[in-house]
């Protein structure tokens, strides 16, 4: 064999083949064509090869038929339930793998470290606790005691304010995950 016949069947002819043959197997394994369709298909490939296969190609919707999103689907699910963390002790191990290689920025290792405490101090919560005081409908959610009567009730700076307002620092809000208790502000009870 020379350089040209080498060249012919390694660059050219094989490679053709391989696309022909992708197309037919392509035809029977598509969902979203009826069979009539497959069959006019699969006979303009086998008939016209090289031009009945650059016709299909396309011709051809692109995209994954739905049947092969859903298989894409569940094979994501099954690898991130085999292979991800399950408990908070595994994940926080992960976490800081991942920050020593240098693959998380502080913020990024900070964030997601916050959001690991956040769930596992949400799944060992008792299922009773929210996070939150208890509200009364007429003042909207507690924010403290309640002043003594006669006690001048205004905002720091501003004008009266409402009725469970202590007129102080108010208390930093509780986490996104309500986890976390409310803090008292300073100067009231330990």
């Amino acid at each position: 064999m020379d350089f040209w016949d080498v060249f012919w069947l390694l660059l050219i002819f094989i490679p053709l083949l391989l696309i022909w043959g992708f197309a037919i197997v392509d035809i029977f394994r598509r969902d979203d064509l009826s069979g009539w369709l497959k069959a006019l298909w699969i006979v303009v490939v086998v008939l016209l090869p090289f031009l009945g296969t650059l016709i299909y190609l396309i011709f051809r919707q692109p995209g994954a038929t739905p049947q092969e999103r859903r298989a894409m689907d569940q094979a994501s699910r099954e690898f991130v339930e085999k292979y991800s963390p399950n408990d908070s002790a595994q994940q926080l191990k992960l976490l800081s793998d991942l920050h020593d290689r240098g693959k998380l920025t502080d913020t990024e290792f900070a964030e997601e470290k916050a959001r690991v405490l956040d769930a596992a101090r949400a799944h060992d919560a008792p299922a009773g606790a929210a996070g939150t005081l208890p509200t009364r409908s007429d003042q909207g959610p507690a924010t403290g005691p309640t002043p003594a009567p006669g006690a001048p009730q205004t905002g720091p700076g501003g004008p009266p304010a409402g009725p469970g307002d202590l007129g102080g620092p108010a208390a930093p809000p509780a986490s996104a995950g309500g986890a976390e208790p409310p803090r008292r502000p300073r100067g009231f009870g330990a």
